[in-house]
């Protein structure tokens, strides 16, 4: 598989990432380690997740039960800063809990070193500067060898890269947030500040919690046991009017070029700039091996153009 560099890092990733969201909680270990040795086997690099995924440490947990002697072999990424606890005092950006928080996740990962240790969302009570200092002091004793956010807004991410800029350590490489083919929010003042400086970025929710696979249909039963038909919350942002009118365009779209949707949705992403690797999660083997294959589609400038068009808003 053609490795990327994640922006302008010399870290190199895997157009596919792996999203291990479902590790610890919805997927036991025996079916996350399929998927595990699936996507290694194909070539996935990128292995994604965060403390509080799997009910609060199972995510992390399961991968450092599998990975073993192939822990060496991947990009492990991981996040802190949502709450650890029920009470909401576990969580955040400050020195304090950092520290503590990453040997936590060096523990349950059952390893040495973080490839890519990311902020997952905004803390407004911590300065900017106090956590990138911790962090620093996290890549200087070898535990961490590169950082990311998640979920801040571009004026955040520029201000923690002027921050460490000025106070001369190291600063954010990406950027992971929603960007699909139905979430194009990035593009209005994200993403140009990420080419701007450089960031490479993470999608994460490619398919739009399972709208652009194609398995649901406008009008009729919701599949069993899909994301959508067990999270109403999700299901309610997604099943939209302008939603339904932009997936009957695109699946047009593809009927008359021989693909599906989900091909477009992630092809798309691929070529997208400043895209470095698609976090796509997967609950069974044969869903590695599709989303791999779904990125295959080698779009041209004329079919992005019409895209653009086509998922619009009014």
């Amino acid at each position: 598989m053609q490795l990327r560099n994640l922006g302008k890092s010399g870290l190199q990733v895997s157009p596919a990432g792996l999203g291990c969201n479902n590790f610890g909680g919805r997927m036991d270990l025996e079916a996350s380690r399929k998927v595990v040795h699936k996507a290694l086997d194909l070539g996935i690099t990128l292995f994604d997740t965060a403390d509080v995924y799997g009910e609060r440490g199972g995510s992390e947990t399961v991968l450092g039960q599998i990975l073993g002697d192939r822990r060496k072999d991947i990009v492990l990424a991981t996040k802190f800063g949502m709450p650890m606890d029920e009470a909401g005092i576990l969580k955040g950006a400050s020195r304090r809990y950092l520290l503590t928080e990453a040997e936590a996740s060096l523990r349950r990962l059952k390893t040495h070193w973080i490839d890519l240790y990311q902020l997952h969302q905004p803390d407004p009570l911590t300065p900017i500067e106090e956590t990138l200092r911790a962090l620093e002091d996290l890549i200087r004793q070898g535990k961490v060898r590169y950082i990311g956010c998640s979920n801040l807004p571009a004026w955040q991410v520029v201000d923690a890269r002027w921050t460490a800029a000025q106070l001369g350590i190291t600063a954010f490489i990406s950027c992971q947030d929603e960007y699909s083919l139905l979430v194009r929010d990035p593009e209005r003042e994200l993403i140009p500040a990420m080419l701007s400086h450089g960031l490479g970025l993470l999608p994460y929710f490619p398919l739009a919690s399972g709208l652009l696979t194609g398995k649901y249909e406008r009008g009729g039963p919701m599949p069993e046991g899909a994301r959508l038909s067990k999270m109403p919350g999700l299901a309610n942002r997604y099943l939209t009017e302008h939603n339904w009118q932009v997936m009957e365009r695109l699946e047009d779209f593809c009927a008359s070029r021989g693909r599906s949707v989900l091909e477009l949705a992630l092809s798309w992403l691929v070529a997208r700039p400043p895209v470095s690797s698609v976090i796509a999660g997967a609950t069974r083997p044969e869903q590695v091996e599709q989303n791999l294959k779904a990125m295959e589609w080698g779009l041209t400038p004329e079919d992005m153009a019409e895209i653009d068009r086509l998922t619009k808003k009014a």
